[in-house]
Order: structure tokens, then sequence, then C-alpha cells
């Protein structure tokens, strides 16, 4: 028996699949425009974000010179890596071969990883400042996900010698301290911006759109010398090496003009490798820190009585003898140097002269003379940290106050702030703001009578000769002035039994070119085992040596050029012969001693 065949209905099959194929068709249509019209600009966007993206275009950081265009602060191109922590993490095994090549804990880095890329992020940086070939041998292993990105790192060719002057700037190179800080915005640029076609491996095929034009940072030349600042650098290290001493300071000025020649710290560090250097170790304590003065304040003093026309270079003064019991409190001289005119006050550093010489003055008339040489306020170098000291104001002084103000205790000056009013003495009493910039120094403001200006000068040059307080100052050829000073360090309840050691100098004298400050703290026993820690042993003769040197850099003639010339060991009797370098004799180191009690 057959069996009953089913007819088959070819063409309703046919139908279906054409009504099926029709649906698709319209489907796909449908969607094209989706793509195409409606949602173009979406997807293209989300097409570019994968393609193209947004560079940053490094530029350099500006020089830094010193004033004769010697580089002091350079930047360098370094590579830096990066990764995108999405793309890497799709390499996942190859984290290992990438901490192997960049020196990384493979854990760390593994962990970092996938905690950016949780956070979204597409970019991370895992290793800065590389040397461009090391960073090319990370690159060459290939890995997804890791690129490298031009940068700049700074670079300081003269390492700690000029480190408390420039600071110094972080991995972003952004100043931090000193002038790389002061003058940031100078110095920094623009960064630029370009958008860059990549490939599906984030190699960068093709430059875009230029979005932002880079703008390197621009240039700066400094006031500084790095001869004289050289110089400073290693005659104080000598005598702090000499002394024992614990730390030092030196500001060397142009007196015409209050350009910064030189400025010196020490200890110091390497700004291109600051690694644990103490943080103490970073402050540019000229400008920072503060001391009591001493006995270089009696100049300021003896200019205060100068122009107040109560006294006059030959007044006398009773000193006698040798000590003074004022309000309760004794005032020591280190010898009785009985009736001398002022000027010998300078001469011989005696405390009780200069006691009781600021003591005659009304207090606001001295407060005048001393607020208006620079102390009690910032000296205006637009340095970082810059202090103003303390200078107490007239209604806190009491007679024990002015009279131990009179001779450098009860207030607090920095060694700028020193060094910039023994600078106005020398330049007929006009005061200038020290200026770290080559061509900033200004006209000045005339705060003391040319005459009183003069005849101070003329006293400081006394202090050098024969029977004054510093005779190891003197220069070779060269007249010279100043001031030396010797102060008890504070410490809780009063004073310690440390000492600040000081000498400000002008030179030469006959037509004043540079003024400098040198500050030495905690100066101990010498080579020889003698314990001093006067001004005028311990910083006088670093000022001697340095000014010796910087004078004939800056071609200043000297006094007697004939005698320069020739190499005369004498000179005529108006030009005083430096000493020779050895330990000054008893009477000298006696007349040296100045410290009062406080």
């Amino acid at each position: 028996m057959n069996a009953r065949v089913r007819p088959v209905h070819v063409r309703a099959r046919l139908q279906l699949v054409a009504v099926a194929l029709g649906l698709a068709s319209a489907a796909l249509v449908v969607r094209a425009v989706d793509l195409q019209v409606v949602r173009k600009d979406f997807y293209q966007e989300q097409g570019d974000a994968r393609y193209l993206r947004d560079l940053e275009i490094p530029v350099s950081r500006g020089t830094i010179f010193d004033r004769n265009g010697e580089p002091l602060a350079v930047s360098t191109p370094v590579e830096s890596i990066w990764i995108n922590p999405q793309e890497l993490l799709e390499h996942a095994d190859r984290i290992g071969e990438l901490a192997e090549a960049t020196a990384l804990d493979a854990q760390s880095l593994r962990e970092r990883v996938e905690e950016r890329a949780k956070a979204g992020k597409e970019f991370v940086f895992i290793k800065r400042h590389l040397n461009p070939d090391d960073a090319q041998a990370v690159l060459k292993h290939a890995i997804p996900g890791v690129y490298s990105q031009r940068e700049f790192k700074r670079y300081y060719p003269s390492g700690e010698v000029m480190a408390h002057v420039l600071g110094f700037t972080n991995v972003d190179d952004q100043g931090q301290e000193g002038i790389e800080l002061a003058f940031n915005d100078w110095l920094s640029g623009k960064p630029g911006s370009k958008r860059v076609l990549r490939d599906r491996r984030g190699h960068q095929i093709e430059n875009v759109e230029l979005l932002r034009e880079a703008q390197p940072g621009r240039d700066l030349t400094l006031s500084i010398d790095r001869r004289i600042q050289y110089l400073a650098y290693r005659e104080l290290m000598a005598s702090l090496r000499k002394h024992n001493a614990k730390s030092g300071s030196m500001v060397v000025l142009n007196a015409r003009s209050g350009e910064i020649l030189a400025m010196v710290n020490l200890p110091s560090y390497n700004p291109n490798a600051r690694g644990n250097a103490p943080t103490e170790y970073r402050r540019n304590r000229a400008v920072t820190d503060v001391v009591e003065p001493g006995s270089t304040m009696k100049a300021v003093t003896i200019a205060a009585a100068l122009a107040s026309g109560k006294w006059k270079p030959e007044t006398k003064v009773d000193t006698s003898p040798g000590t003074w019991s004022f309000y309760g409190h004794t005032f020591h001289d280190t010898h009785n140097h009985g009736v001398i005119d002022v000027t010998h006050v300078i001469t011989v550093s005696s405390n009780i002269g200069a006691a009781k010489i600021g003591g005659s003055l009304p207090r606001a008339d001295m407060y005048g003379v001393f607020h208006s040489l620079g102390f009690g306020e910032v000296s205006g170098s637009g340095f970082p940290g810059e202090s103003p000291g303390r200078l107490p104001i007239p209604k806190d002084w009491g007679p024990v106050e002015q009279a131990t103000i009179s001779f450098g205790y009860g207030l607090n000056v920095t060694p700028l702030q020193i060094v910039r009013a023994y600078a106005a003495i020398a330049d007929g009493g006009v005061l200038h703001t020290p200026t770290f910039v080559k061509g900033g120094g200004d006209a000045g403001e005339q705060v003391l009578d040319p005459k009183v200006a003069g005849e101070v000068l003329a006293m400081l040059q006394t202090v050098v000769a024969k029977g004054g307080t510093a005779p190891t100052a003197a220069v070779p050829n060269y007249l010279v002035g100043g001031k030396t000073g010797t102060s008890h360090q504070s410490a809780a309840g009063g004073y310690s039994n440390r000492y600040v050691s000081l000498f400000t100098g002008i030179a030469p004298v006959s037509d004043p070119e540079l003024v400098a400050t040198v500050v030495i703290h905690d100066a101990g026993s010498n080579e020889a085992g003698l314990i001093t820690y006067a001004g005028g042993f311990v910083a006088a003769p670093v000022f001697a040596r340095v000014m010796d040197g910087a004078l004939r850099l800056l071609d200043v003639p000297p006094d007697n050029v004939k005698t320069w010339y020739a190499g005369g060991p004498t000179p005529p009797p108006s030009v005083p012969a430096a000493p020779a370098r050895s330990e000054p004799d008893a009477e000298t180191l006696g007349n040296m001693i100045e410290v009062a009690t406080p």
C-alpha cells in the first residue's frame, strides 16, 4: 500500500524567506541610517576617543645664567615611561616583564595597575626622568599599553656651591625653592598641545592638529658672579674646617647698585642629588636665619649719633675703668680704654662707649636711623622666605634695652640686612634694594647724610689698621674698612657659651666697589689648638681672602697701582699691607676679643 504524500507548498516557503530577507534588509538600512545619520556624532566621538588623543607638547625651562653668561641651571631632555592600565591588563602576563625592565617590584606594579584601571585611568607614569637610551630599552620589549613621553630635567652644573641661591625644581620641573621658585612663572613657559592619530597599539602615526603652540621658558641672567661665588664658598669652607665651626654664611654686594654678586651658606647640599640631605641644609641662612649682630651694629649707632649733631668723630667719651654698671647691669670692654674719641669707639670696639653714646640719643631718632638702614623689614630682594628680622619699636626700649641695642644685642638681623646697611654707608648714605637679577639694581634712597656716611666710612678703616680689631681683614694694596662682631647665641632663659663671629667690610674704601658680610656659628678650637671665636680672628680673614681675589677678578684698580704691578713687598704708609697669614700675636688677639655680657 502506497504512503500518502503531503503536498509541498513551495510558494509559501519562498514567500516566508522573502519576508525574512526583507525584514533583515530593512533592519540593516535602519541600522545604517542610525549609525551614519542619527547617531553619527556619538560614534565618531567614540572612534576618535580610541584613535585620536590630545598630547601635551613639553617645553624646556629657561636657562639661568650668571652675570657673565655662565650657565647655572639648565634643562636636559629625558624620557618618562607611562602606561595605559586598562590596555596593559589585557596582557597581564607581561606585567612581570615590565617590572623587571623598569626595576620595579612586580607585585606592587600589578596592584598599582589594577587600582588605576578600576579608577578608569588611561595615563599613569611608572618611571620618570630616564636616560633616553634606558627608556628605549624598556620600549623594545613591545609590551602593549607601555609608552614613553619626552620631559625635561633640571641640572645644576655648580652643584652645592650655588644650591641656596638657585634652589631646585620638583619632578614636574616646577620651582620649589630659591630663584627657581621666585621666578617660576618666568622660567616655566607654557606647554603646547597637539592632536594625534594612533593605531590600535597606541603608536602615534600622524599629527592631526596643533591645538596650542608651545612657549618655551624664558632665560634669566642673575647678578651672581660664579667666580666670586666659588671664592666665597672655598674660603668659608676653609674657615669652618680650621675653626671647627658648625655653619656659616657670606654675602657679597655691589656697593653702588645693590646687585648680589655672591651668597654662600654652609653646610650645603647637592641639588642634583638631594637624597637624604637634612632639611636644614637647604635653608638659605643668609636671608632666612637671624642673629644678634653684636658689634657690627656699633657703626649704625655711631651713624645715628653723628646724624643727631650731638657727637663728632673727635668727641670724647670716658670708658674707664673698662666696666660700667648701669641700672643693675654691668657692661664690659676687653680692656680699660680710658677716655677715647668716637672714632676709637669703633676702632677698639668699645661696648661701654657705644652704650653711652647710644643712650644719649632720643629713642625715636636712634630707631629711625636703624630702620632707615633696612633693619626690622625685609630687604625687598624677593627671595622666598626672607626674614624681616626683629627691631623693637622705641616705646619698648628702656635705658638698658637702648644701651644693649647700641652694641648689637636685643635685635635680630639677617646677614643680607647687615651687608645692605653697610653698602648704604659705602655709597654715601644711599640705601639700595638688593637684587639677584643682573641690571636689576635701583637708584636707591638717600637715608643718611653723605657727610655722616663718609665719617663712618673713615672710622671703619681704622678697624683694619694696627690696634683695631680686624688687622686680618687687610687686603694687599687696597684700602679697606669694616667692623667685627662677636655675639653670644641666645638660649632658653638667656645666653649660651656659644658664639657668632661676624665681619662686615668694604673694599676699597677710597672708591667703594664691594661690600661683604661673613657670619660663622660655633667656632671652636683651630688647627693650633687655640680656642677663639672673635669675629676678627674667625670671620675677618675670610673677607680678606675673598676680596683679594674678587677685586682682581673685577679689575678694580689698586690704591697704589705702581706698587701692585711691581709686586713690591712694602706699600707706602697710606696703603697698608696685608698681614702674614699666620696666627695673631697675643696683643693683637687680645684686641680682637670683643664679646660683651648681654
